[in-house]
């Protein structure tokens, strides 16, 4: 069959009606061939049974017989694939490129695998070197001696053929391009590999600049919520102050307007006065009743009872010096509150990651997965009561513990109106009933009713804060003996207790409290601490 197929030209694949390659082949009865349906269209659309290609008439319509051997050479030509952009064409197809199988470098052709057929059956052309398909043969012959490219002239660094190995570079050294082929694709895949390498260095030195530009992002942006916070305080500041230098200037102006509206109240009072007894000396003056003037005349005649009003004045106050010690009190202002900032700043750099500790928990408290939340439920949870627990009051906790140096954590208590924080030691009594102060091992400060703030320094110590405090840092100098209490956003101390006396492990402490029927349900929340220092 391969030997049939290799004698049929491209055309002869072809229908003579449709022009593409036939689909079911049948014979008419004169011998020629046409895709079935072809054929039987052609003959349904026309009055008559004509052949297409010889017009010999039919007076009967004819039998199609389907023709087996043309049918298996194209069903075997179709199962080629065509060349596809990229792959090496057959040279020899006329119609359809077919992607070549080989190429052959005595014809500088290259074969399909029906065009192939001769190179591999007939013994003249079995001596040709056949190679996998490449495009452009004529740059593997040699322009010179028009052989092929066989060899590889290590002195010269080029391909040479068998000719020029005894002529041109016959002093010179020689390998098989094989063999030459074969040390240098190991030399490529040994450059590939260092190529590789050197990418994989420059994709690590790119995550490590990504890695520093948003670390370089994180503090930029630390820095301007920062700045936005400590300006905004600056600029309440300054409203403030203008607005209490403004109040100052107004309330003297209202003084002196005061004073000036009493005198001349007084003075027009005067007035009224002195015009009611004028109209009763000129009424007097023009009477011809000589016993009533002489009666009346030394009443009118005598100086009526005026103020004295020579040395009064009203005196514009003196606004001179008032601006300069405004901005002496405002400078004043700023400076306690870098101080206040600087401070909480300094403490921020000692932050640890602080977890809530689950095998300590009061078994009505619920804590998030991550450890970091922890507020009190309705449902008291079947738990192990380990000697770590806390089994009356609803506290946890934390995994951290501090022995010697500084620590500090934030935890966030908005929308609470009850909580408890600090840090207690290890000794605590997690299960009878105490009383929380230094004494018997907690240093903590808490809220009550929603504006009650506490000490709980034994005896307790009310606490008055300008505003309630969202977010708490908790500060231990453990050399120290000091617990530190910040209002983080005010960066404002709340309260400190000093000369203490540590003697054993200190950990976190924290008291959601009660729910109060859902008042109270919001947890307290270990949060990330932003450091600006």
């Amino acid at each position: 069959m391969s030997a049939a197929s290799c004698l049929l030209s491209e055309d002869q694949f072809l229908c003579s009606i449709c022009l593409d390659v036939f689909t079911d082949p049948v014979s008419t009865p004169c011998g020629h061939n046409f895709c079935k349906n072809c054929i039987n269209e052609h003959w349904n659309s026309n009055d008559q049974y004509l052949c297409p290609l010889c017009k010999k008439v039919f007076n009967t319509r004819p039998e199609l017989h389907i023709n087996t051997l043309l049918t298996e050479v194209v069903s075997h030509s179709s199962e080629q694939q065509a060349a596809k952009p990229g792959e090496v064409p057959c040279d020899v197809c006329t119609g359809t490129k077919l992607k070549a199988l080989k190429s052959c470098l005595v014809c500088l052709t290259s074969y399909c695998e029906t065009h192939l057929e001769p190179h591999l059956t007939k013994s003249v052309l079995k001596r040709h070197q056949l190679m996998d398909p490449v495009e452009n043969l004529e740059d593997r012959m040699c322009k010179k001696h028009d052989k092929p490219l066989e060899l590889f002239c290590k002195t010269d660094h080029t391909c040479v053929c068998l000719l020029c190995s005894v002529l041109d570079h016959k002093t010179h050294e020689f390998v098989p391009l094989k063999e030459e082929y074969e040390g240098k694709k190991a030399e490529l895949g040994k450059t590939e590999a260092e190529i590789q390498e050197m990418i994989q260095k420059r994709r690590l030195k790119i995550q490590k600049i990504k890695h520093s530009v948003d670390l370089s992002k994180e503090a930029a942006d630390r820095e301007k919520a920062e700045g936005v916070q400590v300006f905004t305080a600056l600029k309440e500041s300054v409203e403030r102050s203008l607005n209490e230098l403004i109040e100052t200037i107004e309330e003297k102006q209202r003084t002196t307007e005061k004073q000036a509206e009493d005198f001349i109240k007084e003075l027009e009072q005067e007035i009224s006065e002195l015009k009611k007894r004028s109209s009763e000396v000129e009424k007097l003056s023009h009477s011809e009743d000589h016993l009533h003037l002489l009666q009346n005349f030394l009443s009118l005649k005598a100086a009526p009872s005026t103020k004295d009003w020579t040395e009064v004045s009203v005196r514009p106050p003196s606004y001179e010096g008032t601006v300069a010690k405004a901005v002496a009190q405002l400078e004043e202002k700023l400076s306690k509150q870098m101080k206040k900032l600087i401070e909480l700043k300094r403490v921020q750099q000692y932050a640890v990651d602080v977890t809530l500790d689950p095998d300590t928990a009061h078994p009505d408290l619920i804590l998030s997965a991550d450890g970091k939340q922890v507020n009190c439920g309705d449902v008291r949870k079947n738990l192990p009561d380990n000697p770590e627990r806390c089994s009356l009051y609803h506290c946890v906790l934390g995994k951290q513990s501090l022995s010697s140096g500084r620590f500090y954590f934030e935890v966030q208590v908005k929308e609470k109106t009850k909580w408890e924080l600090g840090v207690a030691r290890e000794s605590i009594n997690r299960k009878g009933k105490i009383t929380v102060s230094p004494q018997n091992g907690y240093w903590t400060i808490w809220l009550r009713n929603g504006n009650k703030y506490k000490a709980l320094a034994g005896p307790a110590v009310r606490l008055s804060l300008k505003s309630q405090p969202q977010k708490v840092g908790v500060f231990v100098d453990y050399e120290e003996g000091l617990v530190s209490f910040y209002d983080v956003d005010a960066a404002t101390l709340i309260y400190s207790f000093t000369g203490c006396s540590f003697t054993e492990k200190l950990y976190p402490y924290f008291n959601p409290c009660l729910n109060d029927g859902g008042i109270n349900s919001a947890p307290l929340i270990i949060c990330p601490v932003n450091q600006t220092v």
